[in-house]
């Protein structure tokens, strides 16, 4: 039922949004688009994550997940570029990440590991307008539908500092499918670049 009423308030305040011109019902409604836009990704993000299977049929299976991991992780451990590995199940879990994303988004391994992305990662709730849950879970669901990595548009998505306060980052991110010898979706590979001192300037 929740999914219904944000799906039915997200068509009708874009209706209204395209009819008023009055500046502040604008700003009010973008916001209340964006609310429920997030409260949209995230149901869909914790019930059936980015695969695709209308039955939540898994993927793949959890031996070759691991099989595939373990090849996987020396490249991606040393990588000096920040990487996330995502289990596209529902709730969109985090497998890993390496040392130059936890850097970049000043978190450590231990307290992202095994918890769902969009707790890691919310939006700013200072922020009405924030757009970054919606938007990378659109991305991840395009790569899980597609196979096929998707480069997101500079996207602000601002994290918190070690003391829980949010700060304001941009970031370049692409987004990409990691699949087992028989094609099977077994993780989603998140990338991004910190872009935030050419998007302040």
């Amino acid at each position: 039922m929740k999914k219904f009423i944000c799906e039915q308030n997200i068509v009708n305040f874009q209706r209204l949004l395209a009819e008023t011109s009055d500046p502040t019902l604008q700003r009010t409604l973008e916001g209340l688009l964006a609310t429920n836009k997030r409260e949209l990704a995230l149901l869909e993000a914790e019930r059936q994550g980015a695969q695709t299977s209308p039955f939540g049929q898994p993927l793949r299976s959890a031996a070759d997940a691991s099989e595939l991991r373990e090849r996987f992780l020396s490249d991606f451990d040393r990588s000096p570029h920040p990487y996330m590995l995502l289990d596209p199940g529902p709730g969109l879990q985090t497998v890993d990440i390496n040392a130059a994303y936890a850097r970049a988004t000043l978190t450590d391994r231990d307290s992202v590991v095994g918890r769902s992305l969009f707790d890691v990662f919310p939006d700013n709730p200072d922020d009405p307008l924030a757009d970054g849950v919606s938007n990378l879970y659109a991305s991840l669901r395009i790569v899980a539908q597609t196979g096929r990595p998707h480069a997101m548009a500079v996207q602000r998505y601002d994290i918190r500092d070690p003391d829980g306060s949010f700060v304001e980052r941009y970031w370049q991110p692409i987004n990409s499918a990691i699949v087992d010898e028989d094609g099977r979706l077994t993780f989603l590979l998140h990338h991004v670049e910190d872009v935030t001192d050419q998007a302040a300037s």
